[in-house]
């Protein structure tokens, strides 16, 4: 199975840098056979054209605000809303997934491991909240990812 975790966020913006931290952290762990993980960053059009390759599943990281306490994680599953977005530099993830699949066919098990950020303002570092948050998001996605491969 051809699993894609795919790390979105901004480092510059606090709490935004929530998955890049995952996704560097990841880079330091074994992971099974067939599973790539890439820090996207904010280039959004470098994740479109990853979410046409066949890929079987992907599992997005990113901070989800959905307005409870900083550091809560969630997993969710994604529906694209909104127009494509073209900005070379815009990370929407839904607006990414409307453009993917205007441009062909993204893979049809999509997860989100999200967590809620403190803020997202100008500044380099996660809460103490989201940092800890970092570990068990960790954990879930090597769970995830052994239930995704055995589905």
């Amino acid at each position: 199975m051809r699993i894609l975790v795919a790390g979105i966020g901004n480092l510059f913006l606090g709490g935004d840098g929530f998955g890049v931290e995952v996704l560097r952290r990841l880079a330091q762990r074994s992971l099974p056979e067939g599973v790539r993980a890439v820090d996207f960053g904010i280039r959004g059009v470098d994740l479109t054209y990853a979410l046409l390759e066949p890929w079987d599943a992907v599992i997005f990281v990113d901070a989800t605000a959905r307005g409870a306490a900083p550091g809560t994680l969630y997993v969710l599953e994604p529906r694209p809303t909104g127009p494509p977005s073209i900005e070379a530099h815009a990370m929407d993830p839904a607006r990414v997934l409307s453009l993917a699949r205007e441009l062909g066919e993204v893979p049809r098990t999509l997860r989100v491991v999200g967590c809620e950020p403190a803020a997202i303002e100008e500044g380099i570092g996660l809460s103490p909240r989201v940092a800890a948050a970092v570990d068990p998001a960790l954990d879930r996605i090597e769970s995830l990812v052994r239930e995704l491969a055995h589905a």
